[in-house]
């Protein structure tokens, strides 16, 4: 959240070549025979927002221990730098897994200081099997339509209908793309951004990387330290619970960011008129999904649905005055109408989002070993739904596939790291969606980073969203590759919008959360 099968013997032997460099102290890249790289051929592809956009693709091979094998495409896009001298390339990555990130690269050169950017070539990529690149894995349609069942089980047939759900989901993905899912990994995507270095004729690259980013990052740092110029991780997964334990920290965290919410509603009752005690807010909020349980809104919005409308409020806190006006709408006025605008606008999966998802599931089944034993997630599931109700259920069902992956997993590396250069983590203390802890544990594991803190932040994805501080920090970082440990204050929390759609300039950060959208 946060977003494997084919030949038995060239899986193991992709785990073994790749196993010494992840588990152990790292000397050089796994060494296998490849056809020499092609320049990239970059042309034009401006929009009138970045007018000085480029696109190229790049050949990688789908198995990269068999590298004169079929080969498959990778979606580029760059910034050109504009300064005599260049920095090298700024490969920058907003998560998922499966997130496209060609859109990306205009954003951070137009976000960044004119000086800092005009150094950089700032390179966005879909990774394997995203967006523009080639084959786009996309295992069902019609997943998320609704109205799903509600992802709470209150009986045996309530979960069985989930289980199904989710089984029909790893079965499609498997009879449709049973020959590149063995391929769809951090690790495979790690080793492509090397590749992207070569091809760019770089003898090293900088790295920008939000959410997951940050573990794709890392592993490519663990790989290939020496080809490292800079290294940001914004919003910090944990990598000591890849992937299985860390969805379980998340389910806590989203709940404490859910009451979060509750409390700045019921501190603007005068609006929203839900009531003044965050306790008494969170009491009607499920009365609501109860309500929807029996009589979904607008034949969209059941529980399921809801969940995921209010979700998004907690990746950025932008959103909670539209969040907070449908709710009362709903609860006040008896008015379905906005509720079912904003489940359309944050909660919705668009058809193009099936992909985003496909891919998701692909790389967290494959990276690492989940339980196959569905009585563990069950009893995990309802302990943890005990502490934090609001996501842990439905949060379940969203990596439920992982249970029923036809593919072996593979092992999740040690991303351990003494050999980089110092590298710039940043982190909001309460984010949801990676947890605070995860950033101490990255920082540990990589020798001589520094950790930027945003205290009492709790958005996902926080530099370059309008955090003067935050930025400076990144900046300076990038000119001079110095950075120590520090502390920002957070942003102000949003003012209740006038219209029911509006996103208050005082939150900061739409343009950026629209790009890094949720579960990722």
């Amino acid at each position: 959240m946060l977003h494997p099968l084919k030949k038995r013997a060239a899986v193991l032997l992709s785990i073994s070549t790749v196993a010494a460099v992840l588990a152990g102290p790292v000397t050089a890249a796994p060494a296998a025979p490849a056809p020499k790289q092609a320049p990239l051929r970059w042309t034009d592809c401006a929009t009138p927002r970045y007018p000085t956009l480029q696109c190229a693709s790049l050949k990688v091979p789908l198995d990269h221990d068999l590298p004169t094998g079929r080969q498959i495409t990778l979606a580029l896009t760059r910034v050109p730098h504009t300064a005599a001298t260049s920095a090298g390339p700024l490969l920058v990555n907003p998560g998922g897994p499966g997130g496209s990130g060609r859109g990306l690269a205009g954003f951070i050169a137009s976000a960044l200081p004119k000086d800092v950017a005009a150094q950089y070539d700032v390179i966005g990529f879909d990774p394997r099997g995203v967006g523009k690149s080639e084959p786009v894995l996309d295992c069902a349609t019609g997943h998320f339509s609704p109205v799903r069942p509600d992802s709470v089980p209150r009986d045996a047939a309530g979960e069985q209908a989930n289980l199904d759900r989710v089984r029909s989901f790893a079965e499609s993905c498997q009879a449709k793309h049973a020959d590149v899912l063995p391929h769809v990994g951090t690790v495979s995507a790690a080793r492509d951004i090397e590749l992207l270095r070569t091809a760019l004729g770089a003898q090293r690259i900088s790295y920008f990387g939000y959410s997951y980013g940050t573990y794709l990052g890392a592993v490519y740092a663990k790989l290939h330290p020496d080809r490292v110029h800079r290294l940001v991780l914004d919003s910090v997964v944990d990598p000591s619970g890849i992937w299985y334990e860390d969805n379980l920290a998340q389910d806590e965290a989203f709940d404490a960011r859910h009451k979060a919410f509750l409390a700045w509603v019921a501190k603007y009752d005068a609006t929203y008129r839900l009531g003044t005690d965050p306790a008494e807010v969170e009491q009607r909020w499920y009365a609501v999904r109860e309500e929807l349980r029996a009589t979904p809104a607008g034949d969209k919005v059941g529980p399921s649905e809801l969940e995921d409308t209010f979700m998004p409020g907690g990746y950025y806190n932008g959103y909670w005055p539209v969040l907070a006006a449908a709710f009362a709408a709903y609860a006040v006025e008896k008015d379905p109408k906005p509720l079912v605008a904003a489940y359309e606008r944050f909660g919705a999966v668009e058809p193009s989002a099936g992909n985003g998802y496909s891919v998701y599931t692909a790389v967290q089944c494959r990276d690492s070993a989940w339980p196959k034993d569905w009585n563990q997630w069950r009893a995990d599931m309802w302990r943890t739904h005990a502490k934090a109700p609001f996501m842990t259920w439905n949060n379940a069902w969203y990596n439920a596939p992982c249970a029923f992956w036809p593919t072996e997993p593979l092992q999740a590396p040690d991303v351990t790291n003494a050999d980089l250069p110092p590298a710039l983590l940043l982190q909001a203390t309460e984010d949801a969606a990676t947890p605070f802890g995860g950033a101490l544990s990255m920082r540990e594991k990589l020798k001589g980073s520094a950790l930027v803190v945003e205290e009492g932040g709790g958005n996902h994805g926080i530099a370059l969203s309008g955090n003067k501080c935050l930025d400076e920090k990144v900046a300076a970082y990038l000119r001079t590759g110095k950075a120590s440990d520090a502390v920002c204050a957070a942003q102000e929390a949003p003012k209740p919008a006038a219209a029911t759609r509006a996103v208050p300039p005082s939150a900061g950060g739409a343009a950026l959360h629209g790009l890094l959208g949720f579960r990722g």
